[in-house]
């Protein structure tokens, strides 16, 4: 009998009854790091619009920890760029103690800012 292809790399079948069934393993198992909220929209853009891209990081076992590192990225370049921008701006803690309100909402205003910056560059960031 012909060997298949899966039989030419190397692969084997168990007989179950009339079938031939392939053995497969799994890589091994990936570490969970947690992906947080960059990461989780990086994967949504990643399976949208890198669908190879997304595949492969997905069968090779590589997902995970691809996005638990953009999503830590994203959370350094976010907080930098709060803080970046609201020395510019002066919004300190003066500000806060003096007039609580005003510093919500331009602090807000800043987050809102630095959050749309971090979305664009996050589907940038490692294009594969």
């Amino acid at each position: 009998m012909k060997k298949t292809i899966f039989e030419e790399m190397g692969g084997t079948y168990i007989r179950h009854g009339d079938y031939l069934i392939p053995c497969l393993i799994l890589l091994e198992e990936e570490e969970n790091k947690v992906i947080g909220v960059w990461g989780q929209r990086h994967e949504r853009y990643l399976r949208e619009y890198k669908r190879v891209a997304y595949t492969n990081l997905l069968t090779s076992g590589k997902l995970n920890s691809y996005l638990a590192d953009i999503n830590e990225q994203a959370e350094k370049m976010f907080f930098r760029l709060v803080e970046q921008m609201a020395e510019r701006e002066g919004v300190t803690e003066q500000l806060k103690a003096e007039n609580g309100l005003e510093w919500t909402g331009r602090m807000n205003n800043i987050r809102a800012c630095a959050m749309e910056l971090v979305n664009e560059e996050t589907s940038i960031i490692k294009e594969l």
